[in-house]
């Protein structure tokens, strides 16, 4: 894409392609019965606890999984048809979230970490499947717009469904918000069953997928391995997360922090901030950065941004102890952060083949996934012990970012104009 490739609308997209309409529309009614789903977890795991390392454990709980899942769920996404994986996902997610109603006692806690566990791995299948299916139903040209939907829709369900999500919890209590999670798979589960989604055929050489799985997972590491720029593309989120995983699960203790007595509303808000941010940055970046061969510059300054936009949380928070004035640089830190996940999505989307693109993409699941646990991890482990106050802890983090936003602007910035001038950037 150069700066001369036309630029779908947004409105246009959505108008003229019902396929994409309709995978999106299923995607706006589930991420909003997940992030009310969220909150309430949140909420639920510091009541039944009190505990920074358990709600951490929380947040390893919704990522761990999910890394080690990805590498099965890639194949499983290049093999089989993608529409039906994710009905599947969604039906079986809805039953699964029914679970949490059971859980209203401090001993009950390990069943959180069960049901959370099952639900994460029935959405490893489901999200490198929507990643790989987006190419499918979109023209080339029209990635970035479709991509800049996607991401603007998390963002925006994230802002409204964690604001009225904690709201939810306060006012009707943590099991209607459960269900509603449930009926949001489901009508989700719909939408996509009425949508068309064409798809390259892969026919492997052994019929069984015990049997294939080990070779399909290596053909398709070897093929990042091939491909330094997919190679490069597949990492980016990793990198950022080295520092933004222990941020996210520090931005829950902070909002608990501001207002301890109504917790879930007060973590509702700054999650929403951190939405509110993640959905204006794409758009804005998308505007201003239409030539795809200066993304890569973006991404690090971006990744940059987000450690800074961090460490400004953690002075204000200093500043002004116990007030929502925080909200402000977490929306500009992940303005930073939500152009970086866009724009190295669509790079990704145009650099791989069909036939290898979901298990690309649940590589880069399990790398963002696994970095983000550790991340979460060592943060958690570091209150726990005492050994930093969060404030403390939240410039560590943000600093963490900045440094990796900084090693990528020196390290990968170069190799992706050699390869741009060489022209061994790989196009699907």
């Amino acid at each position: 894409m150069t700066e001369s490739s036309r630029q779908v609308g947004y409105l246009e997209l959505l108008r003229e392609n019902t396929s994409f309409r309709r995978l999106w529309i299923g995607t706006v009614i589930s991420l909003f019965g997940d992030w009310f789903n969220t909150i309430a977890l949140y909420s639920l795991i510091l009541q039944l606890s009190g505990s920074e390392f358990a709600l951490g454990a929380v947040f390893i709980t919704k990522m761990l999984p999910w890394a080690l899942a990805s590498p099965i769920a890639g194949i499983l996404a290049d093999r089989f048809n993608r529409r039906r994986l994710m009905i599947i996902s969604d039906i079986l997610r809805a039953v699964v979230v029914l679970g949490f109603l059971f859980v209203d006692e401090p001993s009950e806690v390990v069943l959180i970490y069960v049901l959370t566990t099952v639900q994460v791995v029935l959405g490893s299948v489901f999200q490198p499947a929507k990643s790989a299916s987006v190419p499918n139903i979109v023209k080339r040209e029209h990635l970035v717009t479709a991509n800049t939907i996607m991401a603007a829709t998390w963002s925006i369900l994230l802002a409204i469904g964690a604001a009225a999500g904690g709201f939810a919890v306060e006012w009707f209590g943590l099991e209607a918000v459960f269900i509603l999670d449930s009926v949001s798979y489901l009508v989700s589960a719909w939408f996509i069953y009425r949508t068309v989604i064409p798809q390259f055929t892969y026919t492997s050489r052994e019929t069984s997928l015990i049997k294939s799985a080990h070779r399909e997972v290596m053909e398709g590491l070897a093929h990042i391995k091939r491909f330094p720029a997919i190679r490069r593309m597949a990492t980016t989120k990793a990198v950022w997360a080295t520092g933004g995983g222990g941020l996210v699960f520090l931005l829950a203790l902070l909002g608990e922090s501001v207002n301890p007595e109504s917790a879930s509303v007060s973590i509702g808000i700054l999650f929403a901030a951190r939405g509110i941010g993640t959905g204006i940055g794409p758009v804005l970046v998308r505007s201003y950065f239409r030539d795809d061969r200066v993304w890569p510059r973006v991404i690090g300054t971006c990744i940059v941004l987000t450690g800074v936009g961090y460490i400004a949380t953690g002075w204000i928070a200093t500043v002004f102890t116990a007030s929502f004035i925080v909200a402000i640089p977490v929306v500009l830190a992940h303005m930073a952060g939500g152009a970086n996940w866009v724009f190295s999505t669509v790079l990704l989307q145009q650099r791989v083949v069909d036939q290898f693109r979901g298990r690309v993409f649940a590589t880069e699941w399990l790398l963002v996934m696994g970095m983000e646990s550790i991340s979460i991890f060592v943060a958690s482990l570091i209150l726990e012990m005492g050994l930093l106050s969060l404030v403390q802890v939240v410039v560590l983090f943000g600093s963490i970012c900045a440094l990796a936003g900084v090693f990528w602007l020196f390290l990968v910035v170069p190799a992706e104009k050699r390869d741009q001038l060489a022209g061994n950037i790989p196009r699907s």
